[in-house]
């Protein structure tokens, strides 16, 4: 388990953050009114957690040697 924290801390921040940057950045922006795909915003969401999850591992990998 201890060769997978970054992979697993990085996607927890990869997807934390992009949810709460897309709250704060285009959810207070758009009216109530609009419908947004939800599925299409989580789907981004992992993404980014995946991308991010990649990082952790490279930055563990390179602290580990």
């Amino acid at each position: 388990m201890k060769n997978r924290t970054g992979l697993i801390i990085g996607f927890i921040v990869g997807l934390v953050g992009f949810l709460l940057m897309f709250k704060m950045l285009v959810l207070e922006r758009i009216p109530r009114e609009d419908e947004l795909a939800p599925g299409a915003v989580v789907i981004v969401g992992i993404f980014a957690g995946v991308l991010f999850a990649f990082i952790g591992r490279f930055v563990q990998g390179r602290l580990e040697k």
